[in-house]
């Protein structure tokens, strides 16, 4: 038996396994420990290739493996997750188990948990989704649990990052579980023969018995590596003989043991408040399912929710919060304290309205994503804690399919009209990265946020319909033409949407209110110091002349590719640093511009770069490689469609008058 402290001789990488059944936040949990940087590890007799990264502040790597579930499966993406813990199969020493359990389904959780006992590695239980859970009424003891199984365990929100610094703290602790079944009289024989055979391995004699009585070939191949085929010819014959007398196959039976148990431990640990069944409200559920009814109501609901995050919390919200406490509080006093300072250059670094760090960074982080964000989690709460959610991904799922998203893409592209920024975020709730990656892609190449919606109609409703028409038409089309072709390039596949149908009932306030809260400060407690170095890596960039050098070699491509006046360079510059600076700066400039400069100017605006908030978050999310590639490829295709509709439009005569 391993246990945390020992090491290998010629092994000096540490790892960690991350286990669990499918769609129980695995990646996301691994993505937020490991951050971008990740491998591919490929283990010894499986084709298949599993991610590893260094978890952050420790000494130790992470896998993430393929849902599993049961140790006993024979498919081979199942076999990995159980094969990566053999010693000698990677270049890594596993040291321990972080085993991500679905609160909303602690059964199946807990009987994966009780298998993976018998490796005798130190373990511990996250129990992810406890915001999904919660909603449903399930609350669960996790002391009590923790004491049952006798290893350290964790309630996370992994895809808001919520509890996983305690999780990371937690492996320094980690501690070898329980084994807690009870075999029949004639497995435990083989067992404990087993273990007199094999006398010293690296690995725990139990795990290794259990997967010879079940026929499991990659313990069967490690004992002929590590003990010879004298070896595992004895203890195969062993194992079948005692098999003579068991009417189930072995893996059925085992699995049947572990879950009957997992289901005595759900029972002592896990209580459920069903929530009431309002007969207006079963009703409403099903219209909501039904194209012809269903249809109707997620415009309405979507166009509800977008008031409430984009008009509400983007607009006046921030609105209020800026020109009361910041503009007409903050920034004043903040002018004023450092007025001493002699060097004017520090000055401008800490206030300079455009590019200063407390005004772009701190300021604009704290009065303009805060609200956004929280208001999204709110109105994000309702639609989940009511039961609307899972119904509106599945009545768009069909359409969504053809971009390579699920059902679940609704919400972070319907959310990227109000803010591009709130939007990347809400990509987390999506279950691969082919999938966050298309989200991303599209949320960054064609969705108009709040700010640039509003100045995109007060320009165009001094226009003929013909040029909203083009506008909108295209930004409409290039999403599913772009999202096709995504799918196509990307390698990995769509998950098929499996969702739980939960009842549908009135949402609870407070629990809304407390879960927007946390998730809210989780995410500006990381995001606050990135916004700050960002913006002094830009104010440096001004100082030393990049942004006017930039509008200098712009101008030939804005004046002879998309046929712009030269002033288009700043209006694009602006757009890039504040989206809402670049959408002010065009309408104050649109006396310059003719008909069909609008039309280009408003469509590579809406496909350019978003704002530098988008661009950080971006990163943040996506890692740096996946990052600078969509940048790439937004920015080229920008310059690339207004080229081709200015010289369109030019060549047909088509003025928009």
């Amino acid at each position: 038996m391993r246990t945390g402290s020992e090491e290998k001789p010629g092994i000096e990488r540490k790892g960690i396994a991350i286990v669990g059944n499918m769609n129980v936040g695995k990646s996301t949990l691994f993505s937020i420990m490991c951050g971008g940087m990740t491998t591919s590890v490929n283990i010894s007799g499986n084709t298949v290739s599993i991610t590893a990264g260094h978890i952050t502040g420790t000494d130790r790597d992470a896998f993430d493996t393929p849902g599993i579930f049961s140790i006993f499966s024979t498919n081979e993406d199942e076999r990995a997750s159980r094969d990566i813990l053999l010693p000698h199969t990677t270049d890594y020493d596993i040291q321990g188990i972080i085993l991500v359990a679905d609160a909303k389904n602690m059964k199946r959780s807990i009987a994966i948990a009780l298998q993976y006992a018998e490796y005798g590695l130190p373990m511990l239980l996250d129990i992810n989704m406890v915001d999904e859970a919660s909603s449903r009424g399930i609350r669960i003891n996790r002391r009590r649990l923790s004491e049952i199984l006798g290893i350290g365990t964790y309630k996370t929100v992994a895809r808001d990052g919520i509890g996983v610094s305690k999780v990371i703290s937690g492996l320094m602790d980690m501690k070898t579980p329980d084994s807690l079944i009870e075999y029949p009289d004639w497995v435990e024989q083989y067992l404990e023969i087993a273990a007199k055979l094999l006398k010293s391995t690296d690995i725990s004699t139990r795990s290794i018995g259990l997967l010879l009585l079940a026929g499991d070939k990659g313990i069967e191949e490690y004992i002929k590596t590590r003990f010879g085929a004298g070896m595992l010819d004895q203890l195969r014959d062993l194992a079948k003989e005692y098999r003579r007398e068991e009417p189930l196959s072995c893996s059925i039976l085992f699995t049947n043991l572990y879950y009957t148990k997992a289901g005595q431990i759900v029972d002592e640990v896990q209580k459920v408040k069903p929530p009431s069944r309002n007969p207006f409200l079963w009703k409403f559920g099903d219209w909501c399912t039904q194209f012809s009814t269903g249809i109707p109501i997620a415009f309405v609901m979507l166009y509800i929710t977008y008031l409430f995050v984009g008009s509400f919390g983007a607009t006046f919200l921030v609105d209020t919060i800026n020109g009361t406490l910041f503009e007409g509080f903050l920034v004043p006093w903040t002018t004023k304290l450092i007025e001493p300072i002699p060097s004017a250059f520090i000055r401008d670094m800490i206030v300079d309205p455009d590019f200063g760090i407390l005004p772009t960074g701190v300021f604009l982080a704290l009065g303009l994503v805060l609200p956004v964000l929280f208001c999204f989690y709110i109105a994000f709460g309702i639609l989940e804690d009511s039961g609307y959610l899972p119904r509106i991904s599945i009545l768009l799922d069909k359409l969504l399919q053809k971009i390579g998203l699920n059902g679940k893409g609704v919400i972070p592209l319907v959310m990227g009209f109000s803010c591009i920024t709130m939007a990347i975020l809400t990509t987390r709730m999506l279950d691969t990265r082919k999938e966050r990656i298309i989200a991303t892609f599209l949320l960054l190449l064609g969705m108009p946020c709040a700010p640039l919606l509003a100045v995109m109609f007060i320009i165009l409703g001094k226009m003929p319909i013909s040029a909203s028409i083009t506008v909108f038409g295209l930004i409409f089309l290039q999403i599913l033409i772009a999202g096709y072709l995504a799918n196509k390039i990307l390698p990995g596949s769509r998950t098929p949407l499996f969702l739980e149908i939960p009842v549908m009932r009135l949402p609870k306030p407070l629990h809304i209110l407390k879960m927007s809260a946390l998730k809210t400060y989780f995410f500006m407690k990381e995001a606050v110091p990135v916004f700050i170095l960002a913006s002094l890596l830009v104010f440096l960039f001004e100082r030393v002349g990049g942004l006017e050098a930039l509008e200098r070699i712009s101008k030939p491509v804005i004046n002879g590719f998309m046929g712009l006046p030269e002033k288009s360079a700043q209006v694009f510059i602006k757009t890039i640093i504040r989206r809402e600076s670049g959408a002010t700066e065009i309408e104050h400039l649109s006396g310059i511009y003719d008909n069909v400069q609008l039309v280009v100017n408003l469509l590579v605006m809406t496909f350019l770069l978003p704002c530098m908030n988008a661009t950080i978050v971006l990163f943040k999310e996506r890692g740096s490689k996946v990052a600078l590639v969509i940048i790439g490829t937004v920015m080229i295709y920008a310059i690339f469609i207004g080229s081709i509709v200015n010289h369109i439009c030019r060549f047909f005569g088509i003025t928009f008058t």
